[in-house]
């Protein structure tokens, strides 16, 4: 392998889909997870596999971070056996949603070493790093974003937020929240309609056509909520993650969560009956719960 392949660590959910991109197009890659079996379903598609993320920075001039939290993403880079310890690696471009204070710490570690650090995380879910409908939400100097740009439209398309490291991470915490929010409102509207004695998918039609329409309504209700298979993609624990760095980032900031909070009390509850690991969408069913009715098509 020579210092042209590109580095991805963290191959789950959505690095997989992501790593699987950039070999579909013709790239080397070399990718590293914790998980043995993640690195198996890799290695067949044709990548190579390191056994750490030093060894993938050795090898691999870019590396891609897909990583589920900010305590994983600081050790990965600047931790023992990390990117910081690569010989080859000189760009870093961080998928995960960590919060802006940690990607500026990150991003000030790696600077130390010479290495840059692009803040991008994501939006639009495993099926949307599959297609590469992705939205990517980047933050760097300009002339680092002109360089990657090409490299990050693989993904999806790509928005410039800014030059300093946690812009973008504040972009996607307001996107989450939202989306968040989404779940949570229309799932009450929805038990309360289905309670009265609507038909759910009447109700869908309706919002979609109206000025109630979001997210949850065009989306994640018809696949995942009135089917009931509650497997939209994204689990309860991560949402919890992102709003609760969101709400964190609006106090140091000085601006109030009141709704915000109300959102994380309901993901806090869904992951006590439910678990972390449980979709998202299972706000829902929480909701269902307690009113003794169930919203299917």
């Amino acid at each position: 392998m020579t210092s042209a392949t590109l580095g991805f660590i963290g191959v789950g959910k959505m690095g997989a889909p992501m790593a699987t991109r950039l070999l579909t197009a013709g790239h080397t890659v070399c990718v590293f997870d914790t998980s043995c079996d993640a690195r198996a379903v890799m290695e067949q598609l044709g990548a190579h596999c390191a056994g750490s993320a030093a060894e993938v920075a050795s090898t691999a001039e870019t590396v891609f971070l897909s990583l589920p939290n900010p305590q994983i993403v600081q050790s990965v880079s600047l931790g023992p056996a990390g990117l910081i310890e690569g010989q080859t690696v000189r760009r870093v471009i961080d998928f995960s949603t960590i919060g802006p204070r940690a990607a500026k710490n990150i991003a000030d570690g790696l600077a130390a070493r010479r290495i840059s650090y692009i803040d991008a995380p994501v939006s639009g879910g495993v099926r949307g790093a599959r297609e590469g409908t992705l939205a990517i939400m980047a933050a760097c100097p300009k002339a680092i974003f002109s360089n990657a740009e090409a490299l990050l439209q693989n993904f999806g398309k790509v928005f410039h937020l800014g030059e300093i490291a946690g812009q973008a991470q504040t972009m996607k915490l307001a996107n989450n929240l939202l989306s968040g929010a989404a779940i949570a409102l229309t799932s009450e509207a929805m038990v309360m309609g289905v309670k009265a004695g609507l038909d759910p998918k009447v109700m869908l039609e309706v919002l979609n056509t109206s000025t109630g329409r979001n997210s949850a309504t065009e989306d994640k209700f018809p696949r995942a909520v009135l089917p009931g298979t509650f497997d939209f993609g994204f689990t309860t624990g991560l949402l919890f993650k992102d709003i609760n760095l969101c709400i964190e980032d609006a106090v140091a900031l000085g601006v109030p969560m009141v709704c915000g909070s109300t959102v994380l009390q309901m993901l806090a509850v869904t992951r006590a009956m439910y678990g972390d690991d449980s979709d998202f969408t299972s706000l829902c069913r929480v909701v269902e719960s307690w009113a003794g009715v169930e919203v299917r098509g």
